[in-house]
């Protein structure tokens, strides 16, 4: 793009964002009803403030839910500026509120490494269990993934409940989930988190004995036995294989699906980015899927994949996935395998960022780096840079210019969507077989074909046929080979 290019761009962005923050209201009539359901479904279950979430042995072994009421930030910040650390902490916040809490405060610490034993310095945790008490918290969540003796430490010295990054995005997944799949997975990535952080209460720790010395039965009541938590744990570990084969089980519809639009050289499109960035208002801008749309973190975790055309008629597929975060749990990258397979698998990636984010370049390396770990680094990439109505016009032209394939746009106003579904069928991959052939008229389904399939360079109407010049893939171009010798 040349200079005038860029300014051009600037100011229609600069006139964008006068028009939008003019009027900030949105028009409910252009939600879908189902969508509209779905969000008051959501809403009309909330957590109640004043409810205990004292610890309670619910199986004789910590396996439990969270019930976050007011709770307490605590981050170490390891790496990178300060800026970095603070929006680190804001979307601990995000996450938490959006797990239904209420946060009170928030406490971070400067360090090379968080401490082995208790996250925090000594220092620090005195300082904290002040602030618990001064401000009535139930909840300490930490912005980062605590080992089970940290866990254990923390809560012996705050005598509160004390919760992770890591359990915190499990337990919005499970509010979030709706389809048998989606709460499979979430139950999976669960249970495989909780497994190495069992721990008995009081006497059910083992069910081994001695004599009577030692408080046993005596004769008669000894042997091998088994601890209680093993008995947990193996338990725990069969529910995981189950849910293993119910996962697989699921997977084999998708992956049919996915072979089919394979074998039609139909092209996906995935949509992926990192949470609340726009994905699904997008899919529905573009297709009219009627997904979902909330203003929270991970508000769509089911894949939605809706058919759409290009201006030719070319039919290609978009999905919407769930959204990528910062330091995303690997119990769920591996639960969520399958469903993370519409983004490796696709022909396109729609990158979506937020241009309002204070670090979008953050977001995108985030995302990035989920991308490569399931396969997908290989995968053509468009960075579709959303809400540049309220964004930083700076910003988005940094994004821009730092970005080849980056395209500014705004679901919300219009802004920008035409241009980048130009671009999206531009990038969608082409058909490698020329043909020039005369169709006759009763292989209409072959024209249809073609105009789905294919991309025509010229079509005429003649006494004998219609002839059609156009790309088509081997398989098409066989079948009409042999449609066209066949009426020789």
């Amino acid at each position: 793009m040349t200079d005038d290019g860029y300014d051009k761009l600037f100011d229609e962005l600069l006139r964008e964002s006068a028009r939008v923050a003019s009027d900030f209201d949105f028009d409910e009539s252009d939600f879908q009803e189902n969508e509209q359901q779905e969000l008051s479904d959501r809403n009309a279950l909330r957590r109640i403030k004043g409810f205990s979430t004292e610890l309670q042995d619910i199986s004789e072994a910590e396996y439990r839910q969270l019930q976050l009421e007011r709770v307490v930030l605590v981050g170490v910040w390891t790496e990178g500026t300060a800026e970095m650390a603070e929006n680190s902490m804001a979307e601990l916040k995000a996450l938490a509120e959006t797990a239904g809490s209420e946060v009170l405060e928030a406490l971070i610490q400067r360090r090379d490494r968080p401490d082995p034993a208790t996250y925090i310095g000594s220092g620090k945790l005195i300082e904290l269990r002040q602030i618990v008490v001064a401000t009535g918290a139930d909840t300490v969540v930490c912005d980062g993934e605590l080992s089970p003796a940290q866990l254990r430490t923390l809560e012996d010295k705050l005598k509160v409940k004390v919760v992770d990054r890591v359990a915190l995005i499990l337990d919005i997944f499970a509010q979030h989930a709706k389809s048998k799949e989606g709460k499979a997975q979430v139950e999976l990535a669960q249970i495989a988190y909780l497994l190495p952080r069992l721990r008995g209460w009081g006497d059910s720790l083992s069910r081994q004995v001695g004599g009577r010395a030692a408080g046993g039965a005596g004769i008669g009541g000894r042997g091998p036995g088994e601890t209680k938590i093993e008995t947990d744990r193996r338990r725990i570990r069969d529910k995981m294989a189950k849910l293993r084969r119910e996962i697989a089980e699921m997977k084999v519809s998708r992956d049919t699906k996915r072979q089919e639009r394979k074998r039609f050289n139909i092209p996906s499109v995935a949509i992926a980015g990192y949470t609340n960035a726009g994905k699904s208002s997008l899919l529905n801008a573009l297709t009219g899927a009627g997904v979902l749309v909330e203003n929270a973190l991970f508000a769509t975790l089911d894949p939605t994949v809706r058919k759409s055309e290009t201006a030719d008629g070319r039919v290609y597929t978009l999905s919407d996935t769930v959204g990528f975060v910062r330091h995303l749990p690997h119990q769920l990258v591996d639960a969520f395998k399958s469903t993370l397979e519409e983004v490796s698998g696709a022909d396109l990636i729609v990158h979506v960022v937020d241009g309002s984010h204070p670090d979008p370049f953050e977001q995108i390396r985030a995302v990035r780096q989920v991308i490569t770990e399931i396969g997908g680094g290989d995968v053509p990439e468009i960075i579709a840079i959303n809400k540049v109505d309220i964004a930083s016009p700076d910003v988005v032209m940094e994004i821009l210019r730092k970005e080849p394939n980056s395209y500014a746009f705004s679901v919300r106003s219009g802004f920008g969507v035409e241009g980048l579904v130009h671009a999206i069928e531009k990038s969608l991959p082409h058909p490698s077989v020329e043909i020039t052939t005369v169709i006759p008229y009763h292989r209409g389904d072959l024209v249809s074909a073609i105009h789905e399939q294919g991309e025509i360079l010229s079509e005429e109407h003649l006494a004998e046929g219609t002839a059609i010049h156009a790309y088509v893939d081997g398989g098409l171009a066989k079948a009409i080979e042999i449609a066209t010798a066949k009426q020789e």
